[in-house]
């Protein structure tokens, strides 16, 4: 493709890394160092509440479920606010700059609340827009578009993983608001790598001059946004289950695991969340390499049905978990710090079969001109989820540990039968 041509078509010219635009590289690090600050906040946020401001184990879950909940709430109206007026490049610099000023907000325990609003806020207008600037990037039908999604969740991950290292370090050691002040300036980094990458993004459409819905098929677009809304709510029940890793495990691995590996050291409670997104850096190119094989031979498995897949395997391993807490607590001793690091190599590698592939599966579906919207549809479906894993988590202090983490794989394993389900009626409707 010419670069008058890709400029006709909103898209950049054809500077590439590692075979992608480099238009993708700017997006990679700017979640990269966003999801650097959000999960640097997480990693200390109800450790920070229970240990800091002494509130108790249900009152903590019930804020974090709330609060994350939030977070996946408010990119509905950012992205819809998006899409008709304000363009997607202001709402992430607008997003970006608000999330900043929250994180540092953090540092004062009095706006300890408003601080929680102000980055769920910023995160409204940030998080749609950027995830939904991917598709833009290639032309229609250019098969590297599917791989692109894995790639940006990849430096999703790789901040995360950075982020429990590094704030949970200076919050745990030094000072819970070095932790939260280290979030800010992540969010910061963030916000100068979008500025100066700017040009290799998708040229910015005015929303007021932009093709609008009313010239696509309404039918089509109103049975895509019904389908999409469908795979949705099936993904809250997941993530009522996924959405423990930084709630009740976070706590497992404080109260239920033997963090000794020396005499003089023990592993610090935060650095078990970096475990997530390092499998996650580790294992997507394995994965993606593997399923550019089985393309090549004809074998393309159904985004839903590589969901189910991922949603069966996060079940088997909260039921593995369930029984390594029924044995342990049959001895009286607590599990050895391995057994939540092969944990998390597990769940993890079933979150790669579900949350990345439902991130593409949702801007590959979405109509033009409501791309942030759908992005944002699929992030929703976290706001309920996490409401959801808010109210499970309130049953730790109520069941033992491994009727607790059996009732989360089963409610794992519920979404996985839906998910299953929904990619048979899928592919019988295509035929």
């Amino acid at each position: 493709m010419s670069v008058t041509r890709a400029a006709q078509d909103g898209m950049p010219g054809n500077r590439q890394f590692l075979g992608h635009p480099l238009g993708l590289t700017v997006l990679f690090l700017t979640e990269m160092w966003e999801m650097f600050s959000f999960f640097g906040m997480r990693a200390l946020l109800v450790y920070y509440m229970t240990m800091r401001l002494d509130l108790a184990q249900d009152h903590a879950s019930l804020i974090y479920g709330g609060y994350a909940a939030l977070v996946y709430l408010t990119p509905i109206p950012g992205g819809f606010i998006a899409d008709r007026w304000l363009g997607k490049r202001r709402a992430v610099l607008l997003g970006a700059s608000i999330m900043a000023l929250g994180h540092f907000m953090m540092a004062a325990e009095t706006l300890f609340y408003p601080a929680l609003i102000t980055i769920a806020v910023g995160n409204g207008f940030f998080l749609p827009c950027l995830a939904s600037q991917i598709e833009g990037l290639y032309a229609k039908h250019d098969p590297r578009s599917k791989g692109a999604y894995n790639i940006y969740y990849v430096g999703v991950n790789l901040g995360a993983f950075l982020a429990p290292l590094v704030c949970g370090l200076l919050g745990e050691v030094y000072g819970w608001h070095w932790g939260f002040a280290a979030a800010g300036f992540g969010m910061l980094i963030s916000l100068v790598i979008y500025v100066a990458g700017l040009r290799h993004l998708p040229a910015e459409v005015t929303p007021a001059v932009r093709e609008t819905p009313a010239t696509t098929d309404a039918v089509t677009v109103r049975a895509r946004l019904g389908f999409l809304l469908g795979i949705a709510a099936i993904v809250v029940i997941f993530r009522g289950a996924y959405e423990q890793v930084g709630n009740t495990v976070a706590l497992w691995a404080d109260v239920g695991v033997d963090r000794q590996v020396t005499s003089g050291w023990s592993i610090p409670m935060a650095w078990f969340q970096a475990l997530d997104p390092l499998v996650v850096f580790a294992a997507t190119p394995l994965l993606v390499a593997r399923w550019s094989r089985l393309a090549k031979r004809g074998i393309d498995t159904p985004s839903l049905l590589k969901m189910a897949f991922g949603a069966t395997v996060v079940a088997l391993s909260y039921l593995l978990l369930a029984g390594i807490a029924g044995w342990t607590g049959s001895q009286g001793v607590h599990a050895h710090w391995g057994w939540l690091v092969g944990w998390f190599v597990l769940m993890t590698l079933g979150e790669l079969y579900i949350l990345p592939v439902g991130l593409g599966l949702f801007g590959h579906l979405a109509p033009e001109g409501w791309r942030a919207t759908c992005i944002a549809l699929w992030f929703f479906a976290g706001f309920f989820g996490n409401l959801l894993a808010g109210a499970l988590g309130t049953l730790w202090s109520r069941l033992s540990q491994p009727i607790f983490f059996a009732v989360i794989g089963a409610v794992a394993l519920c979404s996985a039968a839906m998910l299953f389900g929904a990619g048979l009626r899928a592919q019988r409707a295509q035929r």
